[in-house]
């Protein structure tokens, strides 16, 4: 009994701050998101009720931006994982230099997001004096300029897209080098031994023993991309509704902060829309392990 009460004296420092960090806010978000009615300048409300939720399923922000934001995961996770995996095969080839080429592939991880944003938003956007150098590279092969930052929805998604998977790639390259170097040789050397193709060693044993941190990087990059909201800022500026390129996260924001704000009880059920949206996608990709992940 006494080790036991130690053990909990022991925890209670981390467990008062989980609690006063984490349990309290979520409790007072899902208060608020059924306060109807509810006035920040005189903190009351006239009822509980489901108006909220409504309100917000109903805002052309809110659509938008769920829209914005599902297209950056559906686009960004698949692709930077897949880019990150071929990278990592090819490092994995030249083992004398895959330390010098992990720290130049990892460098845009440690740069600050908003930095690279504004060097994006500058190799993109077009000002009174020049298109911009990706503008001038498309002059080059006959096109004709783009404006990819205040120009049409398919261009400010193609940056934002490419922008998402130049951050997150560099982790991903970490993570799958490091899952590559794990893998037991043996393996390879019986496969070379009965002459087993490359494509089929590839699908058969590299893919299987690696499939963990694959599943780890999907559902984290799912995760991070339905948060997304600073990249944006970065290259759209803070007016994402008028850009049209706001997020579920960005719309949070707004209702709590922007000029327009102040209705913590709509930013509540957006959060909590946003809450139930990713963990049924964790759900789904965790059902979808059990037969694809292999755990060694």
């Amino acid at each position: 009994m006494l080790r036991r009460l130690k053990g909990w004296l022991y925890l209670l420092p981390a467990l008062l701050l989980l609690g006063f960090f984490m349990v309290y806010p979520l409790i007072d978000v899902v208060i608020y998101s059924f306060e109807e009615g509810y006035k920040s300048a005189s903190q009351t409300f006239f009822g509980y009720g489901l108006y909220n939720f409504s309100y917000v399923l109903h805002d052309p922000f809110f659509l938008q931006a769920v829209k914005n934001t599902l297209l950056l995961v559906v686009i960004t996770v698949p692709l930077s994982t897949g880019l990150a995996l071929l990278i990592s095969l090819q490092l994995s080839s030249i083992p004398k230099v895959k330390e010098l080429y992990q720290t130049i592939f990892f460098l845009p991880y440690v740069t600050n997001t908003l930095a690279v944003g504004l060097v994006f938003m500058i190799l993109f956007k077009k000002t009174p004096y020049s298109d911009g150098m990706i503008n001038s590279l498309i002059h080059i092969f006959g096109g004709s300029s783009v404006d990819f930052i205040d120009g049409p929805y398919w261009a400010k998604m193609f940056v934002m897209c490419l922008y998402t998977i130049w951050v997150v790639m560099p982790f991903k390259i970490l993570i799958l080098t490091s899952a590559l170097a794990s893998v037991n040789p043996d393996y390879y050397k019986v496969a070379r031994v009965d002459a087993t193709p490359k494509w089929r060693v590839f699908t058969k044993i590299t893919l299987p023993m690696i499939s963990p941190m694959i599943f780890y990087l999907v559902i984290t990059g799912f995760i991070g991309a339905f948060k997304a909201y600073s990249d944006e800022v970065a290259l759209f500026g803070t007016n994402l509704n008028t850009a049209g390129m706001n997020t579920i996260v960005g719309y949070v924001y707004d209702m709590l902060y922007s000029d327009g704000g102040g209705y913590p009880s709509y930013a509540s059920a957006a959060a909590l829309i946003l809450f139930v949206i990713v963990l049924t996608i964790t759900v789904i990709n965790l059902l979808v392990s059990r037969r694809h992940v292999h755990y060694t």
